[in-house]
């Protein structure tokens, strides 16, 4: 091989791999769009975890009466069990509002538990046996910063 075809299979080659870095990189992920930004509208802390509830923010910021009477939404659902040193989850959740406008259900449909009734004014409830009990809510979609 001569000394020009390894100088261009060189080039080629430098240039290949800097297609793909320039391909691979973070810079190149794509924005998901507005529609999947996410808003919490509601925080929680139990005996041994803490939760937050988090709604599409095209919805929250229509404002308190469109969140009250919405249709069932798939929002998300943290459990924070870093205390536990067993990390944060995050899963998918149907949150619904009642007809009177007074308690936000949110459904933990992927690990078939029983839905929790939360009042919109805040209070304690159940989200789960293991680890979701006696957790005491804040007010729902309250924006001070603390929820």
């Amino acid at each position: 091989m001569t000394q020009s075809q390894l100088v261009s299979r060189g080039t080629l080659l430098a240039c290949a791999m800097s297609l793909a870095v320039l391909l691979c990189s973070d810079a190149n992920a794509r924005d998901p769009g507005q529609g999947a930004y996410m808003t919490r509208v509601l925080a929680c802390d139990g005996v041994d975890a803490k939760m937050e509830v988090y709604l599409p923010q095209s919805l929250v910021i229509k404002g308190d009466q469109a969140l009250r009477k919405m249709k069932p939404t798939i929002g998300w659902y943290t459990l924070d069990l870093t205390s536990a040193e067993k990390g944060k989850v995050m899963e998918p959740v149907r949150v619904s509002m009642s007809a009177d406008g007074k308690t936000v259900t949110v459904n933990q449909y992927t690990r078939g538990l029983p839905p929790t009734a939360i009042p919109v004014a805040g209070g304690t409830v159940d989200f789960d046996q293991r680890f979701g009990t006696k957790a005491k809510c804040g007010p729902f979609n309250q924006r001070d910063g603390n929820a």
